[in-house]
């Protein structure tokens, strides 16, 4: 028997298929405004070491703004003429406290400066306020691209189609020859991962199908079904542990956890550490040794002077005193000696002067003469134009107290506060937690998989129809009449598990070499500690020879500037006097400045430099740093504590 296809009947399905769409697109929303409120609660793990790592990371760390960031305002194609010997006169003096160049280095500290170059060099390199912010905000490996594996996820999608199709046999079309069809499909999911490696979903799924199969019930009729699925690791990938370690599809050596995430971060945050500790112990090297320049420069105009008066005797008195031409050579060669030293003391050369790690972690002094050259170097460091047209000049002078130091408290202190332990113990505690994911694949994977749907059938989807049973397919499906469930386990394992024993292996040697590592930089750390102890000792005991030596140079020098004008003294005698002071002099400022130097790097080794300049990192929006002026407690004006005191200076003669 042959059907004849009423023409009208495409339209009218049609729009019964368009209003059923609208109802369907209704419900899917309904669904989607479900998903909105899940979120992921990242919990500790109970009774393990983990507690304590998460109770650590209890401060949500927040990055500043990069727009709301002090903008530089410097330009560099502005600048003035650089201040150099060419300059008829010298430019006024901007005296600065060591408290405020350690301020205007923290306010200008958009990149952490050093003196090595390397912002040129290698630009990759330099640590900013803005690296930990771009290691915790990574879109592959942060914190939140870690926990984005087990936000809640939402699918929907539809598919319509129409079949007009001839079947040779009468079985293959349904019961006709020329089956007709007009069909749609919507499926609406929304999934979820958890922490303990469990995979849950719940979907909906929606068919219209109208044809003209001689068998239906109805010419068209809607199926749609509600059915929730479960997949429950039991060995390999199971637990809080594992996944929150190795991350939601973890594979060896390519784990994205959140816990390595945060480690990472901890990782960066170390490093910007270390960074903005050689920044403030640059900040100082440089004030220092500015200091020193200046004082070098005042005793090469002194002996300068000495030398011109000694020279301008020789030329008035030479021929009544005896002193003959040969004399007077001498005077003016000593004088144009010191002139060159007074150029040199006032312009400097390009010589590498005190830094970070040159010998010592906080900088071994180098001593290296020049007003102009440590004024640069000093206003790079503190984020201030090249010059402009003003001389930055120190008003603090160097320590002279006998300061005594323990040497057990130090030590302890150095091993808990360094940052360079601090970080290469997160690295050790990274690999721990690597070795541990590493282990769980060394397990079959075994997983218990579960499915529970409920069914329905009508002829509308919605809508009332003359069947009470099935003319509506949501009625018939709340109904409960027809239910599946379907529960099962699958195993997989790979025969002999090659891969993961190696990892095991791997993982194995790296945290021995980690660790390794980590007991070699104690080592080492107490060995720059012990250098920076003995080097305060010895400063000190340099201050005091060098200003005794001092003493007596001067004493030397007026004795024989006495004896000099009577003729009594010969030029000789003077003019080798007169170097000799200098010497004194340049020697006994250089000693001052080591020593203050010294207990700044005693305080660089033990990881407390910022304790030393009051000064505390902070993470959030409003500062990347904090220097409280008002209530400003400094290691410098008090006694320190904890083993440490700091008495009058012992020897009368220190005092000047």
């Amino acid at each position: 028997m042959l059907l004849v296809r009423n023409s009208s009947e495409p339209r009218i399905r049609a729009r019964r298929m368009t209003s059923r769409v609208c109802t369907y697109v209704r419900w899917t929303m309904l669904l989607a405004s479900l998903a909105v409120g899940c979120t992921v609660h990242d919990k500790p793990f109970k009774g393990s070491d983990f507690d304590r790592f998460y109770q650590a990371q209890a401060q949500t760390v927040v990055y500043a703004d990069p727009s709301a960031a002090p903008q530089d305002t410097r330009d560099p194609y502005s600048l003035p003429a650089p201040v150099s010997l060419s300059l008829e006169e010298m430019p006024p003096y901007w005296d600065v406290t060591l408290e405020e160049a350690v301020h205007m280095a923290i306010s200008n500290a958009s990149v952490l400066r050093e003196l090595g170059g390397t912002i040129l060099k290698n630009p990759q390199a330099t640590q900013s306020a803005r690296s930990p912010g771009l290691v915790e905000t990574d879109p592959r490996f942060g914190v939140q691209a870690a926990l984005s594996a087990y936000d809640a996820q939402f699918t929907s999608r539809g598919n319509f189609q129409n079949n007009d199709r001839v079947f040779n046999n009468v079985f293959q079309g349904g019961g006709t020859n020329q089956f007709t069809q007009d069909y749609a499909t919507w499926v609406t999911e929304i999934s979820k991962r958890t922490a303990t490696g469990s995979t849950f979903a719940f979907r909906n799924n929606t068919d219209y199908d109208a044809n003209n199969a001689p068998g239906n019930l109805f010419s068209s009729a809607w199926n749609t079904n509600l059915e929730a699925q479960f997949r429950q690791p039991l060995l390999q990938g199971y637990g809080a542990d594992y996944n929150r370690i190795a991350g939601a599809y973890g594979v060896p050596g390519l784990y994205n956890g959140v816990v390595l995430a945060r480690v990472n971060t901890e990782i960066e945050m170390t490093e910007f550490e270390i960074g903005f500790r050689d920044l403030l112990s640059n900040v100082e090297n440089a004030y220092w040794d500015l200091y020193f320049a200046y004082r070098d420069l005042q005793v090469k105009i002194q002996a300068r002077n000495d030398a011109l008066y000694v020279l301008n005797y020789v030329k008035t008195h030479g021929e009544r005193s005896g002193l003959g031409a040969g004399r007077e050579a001498e005077a003016e060669e000593q004088y144009w000696r010191f002139e060159q030293e007074v150029e040199n003391a006032l312009n400097g050369r390009l010589i590498d002067g005190t830094r970070a790690s040159n010998g010592s972690t906080g900088g071994t002094v180098r001593g290296v003469p020049g007003v102009y050259v440590a004024e640069r170097r000093m206003r790079l460091l503190l984020g201030l134009p090249t010059t402009d047209g003003r001389l930055l000049r120190p008003v603090d002078e160097p320590i002279t107290a006998d300061i005594e130091m323990d040497w057990q408290h130090l030590l302890t202190e150095a091993m808990s506060r360094r940052e360079e332990l601090r970080k290469q113990r997160r690295i050790v505690q990274r690999h721990e937690f690597e070795l541990t994911a590493t282990r769980n694949l060394l397990k079959p994977q075994l997983d218990v998989i579960g499915l529970y749907r409920w069914r329905g059938f009508g002829h509308d989807l919605i809508e009332l129809g003359n069947d009470p049973q099935f003319g509506n397919a949501v009625n018939n499906l709340t109904s409960g009449n027809y239910q599946e469930w379907q529960l099962g386990m699958e195993l997989s394992l790979p025969i002999g598990f090659r891969r993961a024993q190696n990892a095991v292996r791997h993982y194995e040697i790296q945290l021995a070499q980690d660790r390794a590592v980590l007991k070699e930089q104690e080592q080492q750390i107490a060995h720059d500690l012990s250098n920076a102890l003995a080097e305060k000792d010895r400063a000190y005991r340099s201050v005091q020879s060098t200003f005794n030596r001092r003493r007596a140079a001067l004493l030397q020098v007026e004795a024989l500037r006495a004896r000099f004008d009577t003729g009594r003294a010969t030029v000789d005698e003077i003019l080798d006097a007169q170097r000799r002071l200098a010497d004194a002099e340049s020697a006994h400022f250089l000693a001052r400045v080591e020593y203050t130097v010294a207990i700044k790097n005693i305080q660089v080794e033990k990881g407390s430099l910022f304790d030393y300049n009051s000064v505390t990192l902070m993470d959030g929006t409003h500062s990347q740093s904090m220097f409280d002026e008002e209530s400003r407690v400094s290691l410098r004006d008090l006694p320190p504590q904890g083993g440490m005191t700091a008495p009058p200076a012992p020897a009368a003669e220190l005092s000047e």
